[in-house]
């Protein structure tokens, strides 16, 4: 059965190559890295309808003026460029807690965890199918929330969450042997977790 699930990523993949070459180019990109407006114009009507989309290329031109006006930096440029400084900053600090933030383990772990709270043997590959498709969904829920509260607000709150969740999780699996009922909330607070983790970084 996992190999047949595993294998269904690729019916997927298979569909997108099908249909790819159906797709038109982005009209920015015919514009700007081509140099074709007519082609760029033909895209615009494939994606959008027949209609004057002056407006539309008036903004690509834009884009292209500002893009040529924009020197290329190199990674070392990058680095030593000091108006770049707290960009840098920012992104390696949230690449660092992304890598960090626990999930890795959460997964690694999720499976002695229910193992523990006493799961049938049959139904932890179920349980932990469940974990990845709350990951899925509050991954989706994200994209409508970011647009609502921002960036920034979504980060703070789902690491706040998702270190108060791991506080919990400390304790109640120091505390499994002594409470029954304590496995149970593991399996909550996992759960949570990688919701936490969806919905924020």
């Amino acid at each position: 059965f996992w190999p047949w699930l595993l294998a269904s990523s690729g019916l997927s993949a298979l569909v997108q190559l099908v249909t790819l070459p159906f797709f038109p180019d982005s009209p920015s990109y015919l514009l700007i890295q081509k140099g074709n407006e007519e082609a760029c114009r033909k895209a615009i009507r494939k994606l959008w309808g027949e209609g004057d989309h002056q407006v539309e290329i008036d903004d690509i031109m834009k884009e292209k003026g500002a893009m040529a006006s924009t020197k290329s930096l190199r990674v070392l440029e990058v680095i030593k460029e000091r108006s770049l400084r707290w960009q840098l900053y920012i992104l390696m600090t949230v690449m660092t807690t992304l890598q960090l933030c626990g999930i890795n383990a959460i997964y690694f772990y999720s499976f002695e965890v229910f193992h523990t709270a006493k799961f049938e043997e049959y139904l932890i590959p179920y349980v932990s199918l469940g974990v990845g498709l709350c990951e899925c969904l509050s991954s989706i829920l994200c994209s409508t929330l970011i647009d609502r509260f921002g960036r920034k607000v979504l980060l703070w709150g789902g690491y706040s969450l998702m270190g108060s969740v791991l506080a919990l999780l400390t304790m109640t699996l120091s505390l499994q042997h002594r409470f029954f009922w304590m496995h149970y909330f593991s399996v909550i607070l996992i759960f949570l977790f990688v919701v936490f983790f969806g919905i924020g970084p």
